[in-house]
């Protein structure tokens, strides 16, 4: 469940900065990195995912799940295997949401 930060944030933003946090937090763990960087070299069968990453199958399905669910990951169902890979758009979404995306960046002046 979302955590409501509507009295601590801008309410113009805090639709935009809540669904910012909820893909960064679905990235923030280092095995979901990890299946990040591996499917956006391309699709990969749930089975080639289980010898790259290894760790129990069933926290394998639970860190999928994560990014399926926030819209980062698709599953393609071939047979008993699942094929993986990252939706359009997500690595753009994923870049969106870091802070300072999309705004002009500030430059340090120094000043002697």
């Amino acid at each position: 469940m979302p955590r409501d930060y509507s009295n601590v944030v801008d309410s113009r933003n805090a639709e935009q900065l809540a669904a910012a946090a909820a893909l960064l937090s679905a990235v923030a763990d280092p095995v979901r990195l990890q299946l990040m960087e591996r499917l956006a070299d391309g699709p990969s069968c749930v089975c080639e995912l289980q010898a790259e990453v290894p760790i129990p199958s069933n926290l394998l399905s639970y860190h999928l799940k994560v990014l399926r669910e926030a819209g980062l990951i698709e599953g393609n169902r071939r047979g008993r295997w699942i094929d993986y890979s990252v939706v359009d758009g997500a690595l753009d979404r994923l870049s969106a949401a870091l802070p300072g995306q999309g705004r002009p960046t500030r430059r340090l002046k120094v000043v002697r």
